[in-house]
């Protein structure tokens, strides 16, 4: 005779334990030890706040020595990537425990992106003392050193549910002919016993994280909806299993198709998680890698990384600067337009600051560092881009329902159980019916088939945006902000009024320069069909002009005020920055207020404002005045392109980089506009609208289609059969929804 053991679960993990008579039970020492770290720091909180439990405590097998440290002089800062995080709460944990840890100055734990950003004083803990604090609670830290490959797990999960549910159709559909036609009863026990092997693992292991998810949030209190995704697999499981040993008809082949359906969500939910931490690798390998220091008896090449607070750096002409710093040596012209956005190259000289990532067009200069590695305002903005990105979401209404309809599929499913509870066969299958018939896949895919046609329809029109999310909340927007180079005008400098004598003889000298001004006006002198010429000892002295001897005689060109050069004894050069095609129709469509921030000068800033018919001006404003700017006004669109736009691109409700602008704009921003115009920027508000518009029609449809299918299948007017028949129907008429969509755009477009 075996005796049955009473268990219970451990206290920290939840795994099943035998019965001690302790109150609270633990697994095993290591859980019991992250208990006691948890209450020590008074966080017991976290045992209501979790959706998921963690895996049992280990020791933290990792390389710590291999862990990039940075000293930021006195203390130390290392990135962790943090495994095993499931929830809000997990991270909260983590980040709570970590600041409680003697020695460690601060901790920030992202759930977005799993990675923990952890300082602390080397002369009271280490690496390894916090590593080992995580894996005590549950967790498993290791060194990010890049992208986290895929979930090979989920990816699995998704390539047998979908195997098991193509041929599951192809199982059932000699059935349901034979349940109309007739069909010999060999030939149904061979095609009941296939669908059986086919939905098996789908059932006890394809579907297992909606069994976690529906677990985890029963312990929460909450509703979700894995919760009847959860009980739909169980019961139709459990049905088919009855129905293949006693002679009666299954319905896996519903099983096979809800299962894949929504895995397949789950795994496009998880695109773009490392995107935040691109951003700052790739900020971080924007600017040079290597220096030229000087020394009293000569120079040295060395890296970036070595430098101190205090050592001096050369730079010449055609490089790029590689510290923040001041200059101590030197003038030169250098080109800020990546950094500050100003469309021309401004002269330095002693005493002025420059940052790192600025390209010298001319001179010569030596520059005192004035900021070690990791505190460059390149590292800044990428630390500014990723806090911004992980921001989190606030929830709509497709967030919302689910727990509504949960508790209704619940109950209905409950009530029509007993009131059939009469007749067993009945009552079995008219739960069925309701569960399968009232399965939210409608709901789960409303607004991913919406958004999906949305993205499409948007691609077209030149906008491709980052996911869906993007779309609907362009939907939201109440204000347009707009970066001026790059954005509102091309970027690229152009004559606009100068005589032909004038110009040929400014480009006969300009056309030795590496000068914005000087191959701006040689290529005007080109597409007037003018001879380009090239004048005799050339001069060009920065800050001044540029000279050169052509047919016997000096022709000498220098500046004249913003946006003007002077062929002295000759004539003026204009050149401007012009705006992009269609810019000023674009704003007064738009119907909502614009704005134009930039950080170039006031005049330059003031003339474009008032050819494009905005209606406000900021000018002078440096990376982060622009992102306090939209942080402001929470619900702005804000287009740009350079890299100081990236903290305002990742802040704003919605961020459009323009495709030609610097890569971290493009990876900080929710989307890219294609092409030479703004048009896309209008067609995306018109596409967040109708899309905005259609989730909430899909959900409608759906709630609709749910209350009468599931009223009909509690009364016993649906077979399960047909039940499984009209699952489809509900998903059907959402995609209908969605495939409208593009054309209900293309009528506004045309109105």
């Amino acid at each position: 005779m075996q005796l049955a053991v009473n268990r219970t679960r451990c206290a920290h993990c939840g795994l099943p334990v035998e019965a001690t008579g302790a109150d609270p039970v633990y697994c095993c020492a290591g859980c019991e030890g992250a208990a006691a770290i948890v209450h020590a720091a008074g966080l017991e909180a976290w045992y209501t706040r979790r959706t998921a439990t963690p895996d049992r405590p280990a020791p933290a097998d990792v390389d710590w020595s291999a862990v990039p440290v940075v000293d930021q002089g006195g203390t130390c800062e290392a990135r962790l990537v943090i495994g095993g995080l499931r929830c809000g709460a997990c991270a909260w944990l983590n980040e709570k425990a970590l600041a409680d840890l003697d020695g460690v100055v601060s901790a920030h734990v992202s759930h977005a992106s799993g990675r923990a950003l952890v300082r602390w004083d080397p002369s009271r803990t280490d690496l390894p003392s916090i590593g080992e604090r995580v894996a005590a609670l549950g967790y498993r830290p290791r060194a990010d050193l890049g992208a986290d490959p895929p979930d090979r797990g989920l990816l699995l999960r998704l390539g047998v549910a979908c195997f098991a549910a193509m041929n599951g159709m192809m199982v059932a559909a000699p059935v349901y002919l034979g349940w109309a036609l007739g069909m010999s009863e060999p030939y149904q026990v061979l095609f009941r016993w296939a669908a059986l092997v086919l939905a098996t693992p789908v059932a006890l292991w394809c579907a297992e994280p909606f069994y976690v998810g529906a677990v985890a949030s029963l312990r929460r209190g909450l509703l979700h909806v894995d919760l009847p995704v959860s009980l739909a697999v169980v019961v139709l499981y459990a049905h088919g299993v009855w129905a293949t040993f006693s002679g009666h008809d299954g319905y896996l082949d519903s099983l096979g198709m809800l299962v894949a359906l929504l895995l397949a969500g789950r795994v496009l939910e998880q695109r773009g998680r490392e995107r935040a931490a691109e951003a700052v690798r790739l900020l971080a390998n924007q600017g040079p890698k290597n220096a030229v220091r000087v020394l009293p008896g000569g120079i040295e090449r060395v890296s970036v990384e070595d430098l101190d607070l205090g050592d001096r750096v050369e730079v010449g002409a055609g490089g790029e600067i590689p510290v923040d710093g001041s200059v101590v040596r030197g003038r030169a012209l250098v080109a800020m337009a990546l950094l500050t956005g100003e469309s021309e190259p401004r002269p330095v000289g002693v005493g002025e600051r420059v940052v790192a990532g600025a390209v010298l067009e001319q001179g010569h200069l030596v520059i005192e560092v004035e900021a070690r590695s990791g505190e460059r305002l390149l590292e800044r903005v990428g630390a500014q881009v990723l806090a911004a990105v992980e921001r989190p979401r606030s929830p709509g209404a497709a967030d919302r329902l689910p727990p509504w309809f949960t508790a209704s599929t619940l109950l209905i499913a409950g009530g029509t159980c007993f009131a059939w509870r009469g007749d067993s066969l009945q009552a079995l299958e008219a739960t069925v019916a309701v569960l399968v018939v009232a399965c939210p896949c409608a709901l789960a895919l409303a607004e991913p088939l919406a958004t999906a046609a949305g993205l499409r329809a948007a691609a077209r029109r030149g906008l491709l945006l980052r996911d869906g999310q993007a779309l609907q909340r362009l939907a939201e927007v109440d204000r347009v902000a707009l970066d001026k180079t790059g954005t509102l005008t091309g970027g690229r400098l152009e004559v606009v009024e100068a005589s032909d004598e004038t110009l040929a003889l400014a480009a006969a000298v300009e056309r030795a320069s590496v000068h914005p001004v000087g191959r701006a006006i040689v290529d005007a002198c080109v597409e007037r069909g003018l001879p380009v010429r090239l004048a005799a000892d050339i001069r060009e002295e920065a800050h001044v002009g540029i000279t050169g001897r052509l047919d016997g005689r000096w022709v000498r060109v220098r500046g004249a005020g913003a946006g003007r050069v002077e062929v002295v004894g000759h004539g003026e050069v204009v050149l401007r920055d012009r705006l992009r095609p269609g810019v000023g129709t674009l704003v007064q469509s738009l119907g909502l207020p614009v704005v134009l921030i930039t950080g170039d000068a006031p005049e330059v800033a003031e003339r474009i404002g008032r050819e494009a018919g905005v209606s406000q001006v900021l000018a002078g404003l440096d990376p982060e005045a622009k992102r306090r700017f939209v942080e402001a006004h929470p619900r702005t669109l804000f287009v740009g392109d350079g890299l100081n736009d990236g903290p305002a691109l990742a802040a704003a409700h919605v961020g459009l980089a323009m495709e030609e602008g610097a890569a971290t704009s493009l990876v900080a921003a929710d989307g890219a506009v294609l092409g030479n115009g703004l048009g896309p920027v209008l067609a995306g508000l018109r596409l967040g609208r109708a899309t905005a518009r259609s989730v909430r029609v899909n959900l409608v449809r759906s709630v609709a289609y749910n209350v009468v299918a599931v009223a009909a299948a509690a009364l016993g007017l649906v077979d399960p059969l047909v039940a499984a028949l009209l699952m489809p129907l509900s998903s059907g008429l959402v995609l209908a929804s969605a495939a409208g969509l593009e054309a209900r755009v293309a009528r506004l477009e045309g109105a």
